[in-house]
């Protein structure tokens, strides 16, 4: 299916739902359920952590779940692709259905966590695997995947413990490893980072040492952030639930990345969506003010001007426009692929891109506005210059003839 086509629509809020996907459902699997436009500007200082968070996806509020295939290479073509949505209380397994029962805010500090940042247009890849490479200390060991950057990461003196400490959130739920293994950054060309395991005083200094890498910077208020948290059981099947992502292996960073990437596109899908709510905000009165007076109350300068802007936009949304497809490491590694097509449903990416490029269709039909706009008012113009030469031409006449009238009278 192209990202261009719509799958439901623009998202609208609904009922308490769970979203499952077939790839994954083995016995065990289908038992378990339930999870103004403004210019760059040029600042050394990070991001803080309380930007408004704007994400237009649905399963921020309804608590949505969908499965993480532990068999990626499985071909189970009776279940490939389709979406099943269930009440939490229809879960058969009991420790998930506990675990998916109980989780919520008041346990959002007791699980690491997994955050996304959207900070820049783009990161200078180079200057930054030169940087990791000599931060031993951190026990930095860059790796590079197409357009992703891998790097374990750490500013904690000591070796994280490997020791297990299982926790129960409910009786007859799951035991739960809070233990944070490793600290995991992955690095996306695009301008977005998602961090793993980290404290938000960690990823606040992160940010710091990022920012020297960024090309066109973003605005503290227009960075774009996504939060997770994690956490470790072997109890049932890795999912993500209410933006709880469950999984194995804290130290399978391959399976951190099929998820990374998702969540790295919709944190870009975020910044486009402001940018293309605030431009349309910003110009929903011409057309009324088109439809009443019959013209823009705005000099050829500032259309002109605003003609630059909404170019500007489209180019920039249609030059990132290979970030809202598959990875190429997708191509290479499909046995992550069905991870991260489950990731990237949890995240409704397609619904996503499907409205933004209606949205953009309605900016398209803006520029056309303002372009016939200009060309009528330049029209008018010349026709004002060609009445006055017109009128210039009948006076000259005038005078020639009655300068010869006065001269046969002489």
């Amino acid at each position: 299916m192209s990202e261009n086509q719509p799958l439901l629509g623009a998202p609208t809020r609904g009922p308490l739902k769970t979203h499952v996907i077939g790839p994954s459902a083995s016995s065990n699997a289908s038992s378990s359920a339930t999870a103004r436009k403004r210019p760059p500007v040029d600042q050394s200082t990070p991001p803080q952590l309380n930007h408004r968070i704007g994400p237009q996806r649905t399963s921020r509020t309804t608590q949505k779940l969908k499965l993480l295939p532990e068999e990626p290479d499985r071909d189970d073509d009776d279940e490939s692709g389709r979406e099943v949505y269930s009440q939490v209380t229809r879960i058969k397994d009991p420790p998930a259905r506990k675990d998916a029962e109980r989780l919520g805010k008041a346990h959002r500090d007791l699980l690491p966590r997994v955050t996304a940042y959207c900070t820049a247009s783009s990161y200078r890849m180079r200057d930054i695997t030169k940087y990791l490479q000599s931060r031993k200390h951190r026990r930095a060991h860059p790796k590079l995947f197409d357009e992703c950057l891998y790097t374990p990461y750490s500013y904690r003196d000591q070796e994280i413990s490997a020791q297990e400490d299982f926790i129960r959130i409910d009786d007859e739920g799951g035991d739960i490893d809070v233990v944070i293994t490793r600290t995991d950054v992955f690095l996306f060309e695009y301008g977005v980072v998602v961090l793993w395991g980290f404290t938000e005083a960690e990823e606040k200094r992160f940010l710091k040492e990022l920012a020297r890498f960024e090309t066109e910077k973003l605005a503290d208020e227009d960075v774009q952030v996504e939060e997770f948290n994690y956490y470790i059981t072997q109890s049932y099947q890795p999912r993500i639930y209410n933006d709880f992502i469950t999984l194995r292996d804290g130290r399978n960073y391959m399976m951190k990345l099929s998820i990374s990437h998702a969540i790295a596109q919709s944190a870009k899908i975020s910044l486009f969506e402001e940018l293309v709510e605030n431009t349309i905000e910003d110009t929903q009165d011409f057309p009324q003010e088109i439809a009443v007076t019959g013209k823009i109350d705005m000099d050829r300068s500032d259309i002109i001007k605003s003609i630059g802007e909404l170019f500007i936009l489209r180019i920039n949304i249609n030059l990132h426009g290979s970030i809202l497809d598959s990875p190429e490491l997708m191509w290479a590694e499909p046995h992550l692929e069905p991870i991260y097509q489950a990731t990237r449903g949890y995240l409704e990416i397609n619904q996503r891109v499907s409205l933004l490029n209606n949205r953009l269709e309605v900016i398209s039909d803006l520029l056309s506005m303002l372009k016939e706009q200009l060309g009528h008012s330049h029209g008018e113009y010349l026709e004002f210059i060609v009445i006055v030469l017109i009128a210039v031409e009948v006076v000259v006449a005038i005078l020639n003839v009655i300068v010869d009238l006065t001269a046969e009278n002489l």
